[in-house]
């Protein structure tokens, strides 16, 4: 145990969790005196890296970059509203669309929140809705980056579970289905309460102008879904084609980017994706440390002493997932929960590894929006010039919409299952 006291004593002194994991290895090598495993400590770190599933994270993050910056986003805003119509409350219902397409292309939520910040908030303010209610919406919009595919949090799972990525993205379809109907009951309530706007008719000319507008742009997701789906590439090639998409897009089609804008995005790019890429090297000599300290088997125990009924130990993670990422921020917390609760549920459990990949990565990503840590809540509330408080307020019919799929998901593993299955 001196090693979990090791490990908390660092984040109380607020070292960053990258730091934190990769001390704590250390520090129980020195502990338990077995000091030829230095001689490993910088093949795990480099070994938390060999894994050519990785290579999607930069790419993914590098095409949020590029379609930020190519004037994409926009369009596919534009388009929903046209597809949408005239109906009470448009804009909120259109500013979801966006975000679950945008989802389907970013997968990271907090760039999510950032750029659907900068095109949805000023729109629906212009149109009459309240700037808190906007900026909340659109922070719950944000929930979907995480769950629909392809999303950064099943490509760190998969890397740390050793599963197969595409099938934990083929896994987050219906659930992010799931999540977004949801949503949409979320605001027709919201809608209902505050007297939503109703958005003005258009004539079918304008409604086509802007969809025809956005053909080029909706490319960018159909290539992501449809070439993993048809098995014709990995989520690494896939990245790559949309990437190289998104670049030809921006410069070519929308001309919005020019050859300046390249290098400033992917240096961004690159930075984001150093920080991420390290604290997964930093995750496997954690994990590495765990399996020495048989970890996984003291937690079995306890467990089983408590339950032996898979559906009370998924809603018992649940409630442990939802007071964790409370207080760390949804990647970290993987870091810190698969390692040790995976094999738990698998081997005592025996509840299917996608069922527990997508409970997790869906719950883990409430801890965006809730407080003390809450980093999308705060990046919205930053954007949207919003006190966070109240924006935390107005989530709650998304979070309690969140909750009910996460109890869903618990109780019908074909709901996560069913589809890998079905396309073999």
């Amino acid at each position: 145990m001196a090693v979990a006291g090791w490990f908390f004593a660092f984040l109380i002194v607020g070292l960053p969790i990258a730091l934190v994991l990769a001390a704590t290895a250390m520090v129980f090598i020195v502990v338990s005196g077995n000091t030829v495993l230095f001689q490993s400590y910088a093949q795990q770190l480099y070994g938390g890296l060999e894994n050519y599933g990785l290579l999607a994270l930069p790419l993914f993050i590098l095409l949020g970059e590029f379609m930020n910056a190519g004037g994409i986003g926009r369009r596919l805003m534009a388009m929903a509203l046209a597809m949408l119509g005239s109906v009470r409350g448009g804009l909120a219902y259109v500013n979801l669309i966006a975000n679950m397409v945008m989802a389907s292309i970013l997968g990271t939520a907090v760039a999510q929140i950032t750029i659907m910040s900068k095109i949805a908030v000023p729109e629906m303010e212009k149109a009459g809705y309240p700037r808190d209610l906007s900026v909340a919406i659109t922070a719950a919009g944000g929930l979907l980056a995480p769950i629909v595919p392809p999303s950064m949090l099943f490509i760190i799972f998969g890397v740390i579970a050793q599963m197969p990525i595409g099938d934990l993205f083929i896994s987050g379809i219906l659930p992010g289905v799931m999540l977004f109907t949801s949503f949409l009951a979320a605001i027709a309530l919201l809608g209902r309460i505050h007297g939503f706007p109703k958005t003005d008719p258009l004539p079918f000319r304008e409604r086509l102008k802007p969809v025809l507008d956005a053909l080029p742009a909706v490319a960018i997701p159909a290539t992501i879904i449809g070439t993993i789906l048809g098995g014709i590439a990995t989520p690494t090639e896939a990245a790559a084609i949309a990437t190289l998409a998104a670049v030809l897009i921006g410069l070519f089609v929308y001309k919005e980017m020019t050859v300046r804008d390249l290098f400033p995005a992917c240096m961004s790019a690159a930075r984001s994706s150093a920080v991420v890429l390290f604290l997964i090297a930093a995750a496997q000599v954690f994990s590495w440390v765990i399996t020495f300290e048989n970890l996984p088997a003291l937690v079995a125990a306890w467990l089983e002493q408590l339950t032996t009924s898979p559906i009370l130990f998924l809603l018992m993670l649940n409630l442990i997932l939802l007071g964790l990422g409370t207080v760390t921020d949804p990647i970290p917390a993987i870091i810190l929960v698969v390692p040790v609760l995976l094999p738990v549920a698998t081997d005592v459990y025996h509840i299917d590894p996608f069922q527990f990949g997508v409970i997790v990565c869906l719950n883990l990503t409430l801890g965006l929006l809730t407080p003390p840590v809450g980093t999308g809540l705060f990046t919205a509330a930053l954007m949207g010039q919003v006190r966070a408080e109240r924006i935390a307020r107005l989530l709650i019919p998304f979070f309690l919409s969140s909750v009910a799929v996460l109890v869903l998901l618990a109780f019908f593993p074909i709901l996560t299952t069913g589809l890998k299955d079905w396309l073999g």
